[in-house]
């Protein structure tokens, strides 16, 4: 459709699940014991901090994928003050820039850890406590100075405990608007120091917060236009939070097109079999079909898509590193292929214009959409056509069996 694959999908490997992740899960210890992390307990924080940068960009440079996502708190230690933490992360994005280079790879994008650490277990925009309001906004602050040193594309913000357990002790509003004054002061102070990256929200319903304020696309789309917030923003789609939200990768990324706020992709998916947050990656070339339908029409994302994604539990081994990948790569492009047959083909666009041709072919329709009719007047044409139309100028069948079918001839 015009453009190289690498175009329509930016790849990146997300730093937490490539390097951090130790197959723990809420029931089990780790099982991974990765050969880069041997002898860690004998070495100092930083020390161990590059190892891993350079065997993430090792990782990186193999698969040939150009950009890369991480947290503050899993690139650099945190210290026993914010002046030490913030000092060990200026050292480690200044190792992390020169072994990037070396890679080939950029930052798609950034984000600060405000959910780990005890002083975040009532939230960190929406705790209770002005401090910790405080300390998290001086996260954000040393994070966003990373990513625009690291020539980030964007930065994400991630509510992982932005919610509440009970309203009982909630007071909701307040919590609502702390919240957004911090990402006022975040627009603010990332124009301050020339940032000029993409800010992003990525919704996700619930897990590990009973409620979170950014539970899907809409809801976080009516919190940017509640508090004008959705000329600075777009958001950040994961596939496996659709999931947990009760909607499709497909509807998530739909409804942020269709507000213009869609930005970019965190590709992975979720289990149907387990109601939480699994993270597996994006392999099925059904979902993957209709996932790049979404960005085609669109034109492309703004961000790029990042492999939020980690190795089962039972998977052992670094080179299952590279087959996760790869099949995730690997899916998304069959995806592309054959999405983009289906729109150049056209035939089910085709068919849902139809559906709906009423709407552009007859008088009725044309006034509705051009706004020249109000109740009276629909009434009016109501009582006109008697209330019963002939058969076949009624509702046309859906054939949503027949779109099924077309919708499987594509996916190869």
């Amino acid at each position: 459709m015009g453009k190289k694959m690498k175009d329509w999908l930016k790849f990146s490997l997300a730093f937490w699940h490539t390097m951090r992740g130790d197959g723990s899960d809420p029931f089990g210890s780790p099982t991974k014991s990765w050969p880069w992390e041997e002898g860690a307990s004998s070495l100092d924080p930083v020390t161990m901090a590059k190892r891993r940068l350079r065997v993430f960009f090792e990782i990186v440079k193999k698969l040939g994928v150009e950009y890369w996502c991480f947290h503050d708190r899993d690139i650099s230690p945190e210290g026993s003050s914010l002046q030490e933490s913030n000092a060990m992360m200026d050292e480690i994005v200044q190792y992390a820039k020169v072994e990037q280079e070396k890679a080939g790879a950029r930052v798609l994008w950034g984000t600060a850890q405000l959910f780990k650490h005890p002083r975040y277990a009532q939230g960190g925009a929406t705790s209770p406590n002005a401090t910790v309001f405080a300390h998290a906004a001086a996260q954000v602050t040393k994070t966003m100075e990373a990513t625009k040193y690291l020539g980030g594309d964007g930065y994400v913000f991630w509510g992982g405990r932005e919610g509440y357990s009970t309203l009982l002790n909630t007071d909701l509003k307040l919590e609502l608007d702390n919240l957004a004054r911090f990402m006022k002061m975040a627009v603010h102070y990332a124009k301050s120091i020339g940032f000029t990256g993409q800010l992003l929200l990525e919704p996700k319903p619930q897990e590990p917060t009973k409620h979170q304020y950014d539970y899907d696309v809409s809801t976080t789309s009516a919190f940017l236009l509640r508090y004008g917030l959705q000329d600075d923003f777009k958001i950040n789609v994961e596939c496996n939070h659709a999931t947990l939200s009760g909607h499709s990768c497909q509807h998530e990324l739909q409804m942020a097109s269709i507000y213009g706020m869609l930005g970019s992709l965190d590709a992975n998916s979720g289990d149907p079999q387990t109601g939480w947050d699994t993270d597996q990656f994006l392999t099925d070339p059904k979902e993957a079909t209709l996932v790049a339908a979404v960005i085609l029409k669109q034109g492309g994302l703004a961000g790029g898509v990042n492999f939020d994604a980690k190795l089962r539990r039972e998977s052992t081994d670094p080179l299952d590193l590279f087959y996760g990948h790869i099949g995730g790569i690997d899916g998304l492009a069959r995806g592309l292929r054959n999405a983009a047959r289906m729109i150049e083909e056209g035939v089910m666009d085709g068919m849902v214009e139809e559906r709906y041709s009423s709407w552009r072919e007859t008088e009725l329709g044309k006034e509705i959409v051009e706004e020249k009719v109000g109740f009276k007047e629909l009434a009016a044409a109501a009582v006109v056509a008697g209330g019963e139309e002939k058969e076949e100028e009624g509702v046309k069948s859906g054939r949503e069996e027949l779109f099924e079918m077309w919708l499987n001839r594509y996916v190869v």
